[in-house]
């Protein structure tokens, strides 16, 4: 298995605990959570049940029977329970009967939120399952959800009779750069790692989007054929993935792709102007639960206050989605490789280059040997005003060592020459910003770049540090 050695251990802990364990599995859709899950415990299942999307629970309490049914096969599948407290009273006689020679018994129920309705009970049951036997005996219950902020809310923050119930939790984040590589090279596809850039920018670390990865095949021509080809399989993820997590995904979908019109992200009362929704707790409902899949982030510009809080579109896959894929004909085939060669893809990638380095910021820490120096990471925004001009950096690093390096992010091919031009940009962006905030913090210039920097007069003027691609692996 390439990586997730964190998420290893919290599995090995439960299964090897002298407790019962509740551990709640969660994570985006497409990230692995069910193979983790599978992958780890092979061998040792007692009982899985996958949740079916939208069905009923009539449908949903057959589904339990039939699951019943591949581990017990004595259990007549016809004979559906009635309820959930009749289906989780089967699966504690049928678990009671099973000799597992002294291991922890495994229960694993996927997809939660599509099983857990409104209106379906099976909370009732669950907790039923728990309380009166799961958690007076050595078995481990794993349950998973794609629906994040759901599992969040209901099972995690549960303030019923769930309550502080789960015992560990797991939340499985997309693949690094650095596990990207690897898994590519498991498929048997070798990229340099400025093709691997690319992918990242389409798809990022999504393991079943990577999987489709063919090898013989160029980076460009594989991002035509997942993205562009009507038949790819992200040329129609996006619909799926919103309608796959959230009741009318259509105001999810709404406030993402304003959010992708504009790369420093938009306060609460300019996503209300461009989706035309009006204020209220649905609004910050939206915002938190897109927050918590892994969708946006919300950030509170340097020097500013909660109520200054803007709101960014990272999700890789969408970002480029609603850049490139949204607006082709159903049956239009693009093409990638006239697409990459454009100016507005120049410009969206250094953008979209930017927003992998905010993911990777871990790594540009070790780059600058400040892995112990406690650090708080930052945008800032200084607007046009009539004593100034204005100016945006994407990434600061306050230190408490008495040091805030300002980092400026580019993607280029090759290694950059700095002009006279852009080293007095950079000059007039620090400046603005020590006037701004009237720091007296000593301020390092940071280049974060794919192949480094040819040094120069303005570049041993200005630049303190230098990060490269590779650093980001």
């Amino acid at each position: 298995m390439i990586g997730r050695k964190k998420e290893i251990e919290v599995l090995q802990s439960a299964f090897e605990s002298p407790r019962p364990e509740l551990l709640a599995v969660i994570g985006r859709r497409r990230v692995g959570k069910t193979y983790l899950v599978r992958t780890f415990f092979e061998g040792k299942m007692d009982f899985e049940m996958v949740g079916l999307k939208d069905g009923t629970r009539k449908q949903q309490l057959r589904n339990f029977a039939y699951s019943l049914q591949e581990f017990q096969p004595d259990h007549d599948p016809r004979k559906a329970p009635k309820d959930w407290l009749e289906a989780f009273f089967q699966l504690k006689q049928y678990l009671e009967k099973k000799d597992t020679k002294g291991r922890k018994k495994v229960v694993f129920i996927d997809e939660l939120p599509w099983i857990a309705t409104a209106k379906s009970d099976f909370l009732i049951g669950f907790s039923y399952f728990w309380n009166s036997y799961a958690s007076k005996h050595q078995i481990v219950v794993i349950i998973c959800g794609s629906a994040t902020a759901w599992m969040i809310k209901k099972i995690i923050n549960n303030k019923g009779s769930l309550h502080n119930r789960v015992t560990q939790k797991i939340t499985l984040a997309p693949f690094t750069l650095a596990e990207t590589e690897a898994y590519l090279k498991s498929l048997g596809v070798s990229f340099t790692r400025y093709q691997i850039l690319q992918f990242y920018m389409t798809m990022g670390g999504i393991p079943h989007y990577l999987n489709q990865v063919k090898r013989g095949k160029s980076a460009v021509q594989n991002i035509n054929d997942i993205c562009f080809d009507p038949a790819g399989l992200l040329r129609t993820e996006f619909e799926n993935l919103y309608s796959s997590l959230f009741t009318h995904p259509e105001r999810y979908e709404a406030i993402v792709e304003a959010l992708a019109s504009k790369w420093k992200g938009l306060s609460r009362s300019e996503i209300l102007s461009q989706t035309d929704m009006k204020d209220g707790g649905g609004i910050t409902l939206i915002l938190r639960e897109l927050e918590q899949s892994g969708f946006i982030t919300s950030y509170v510009p340097f020097g500013k206050k909660k109520q200054n809080t803007l709101y960014r579109l990272t999700d890789n896959y969408s970002l480029f989605y609603l850049k490139y894929i949204n607006n082709l004909a159903p049956n239009q085939k693009g093409n990638w490789k006239t697409l990459s060669q454009t100016q507005s893809w120049k410009s969206w990638s250094g953008y979209a280059f930017e927003n992998i380095c905010l993911q990777h910021i871990h790594k540009i820490k070790e780059a600058l040997d400040i892995r112990g120096v406690h650090t708080q990471e930052y945008g800032f925004i200084a607007k046009n005003s009539e004593i100034g001009e204005g100016t945006q950096i994407n990434l600061l690093i306050d230190r408490h060592d008495n040091v805030i390096s300002l980092c400026e992010m580019k993607f280029y091919n090759e290694e950059i020459t700095l002009s006279k031009t852009e080293a007095d940009k950079l000059r007039r962006r620090r400046a603005i910003f020590r006037n701004v905030t009237q720091t007296k913090k000593q301020i390092f210039m940071v280049l974060v770049t794919t192949y480094g920097l040819l040094a120069n007069k303005y570049s041993s003027e200005l630049i303190d540090n230098v990060v490269i691609m590779d650093d980001l692996f």
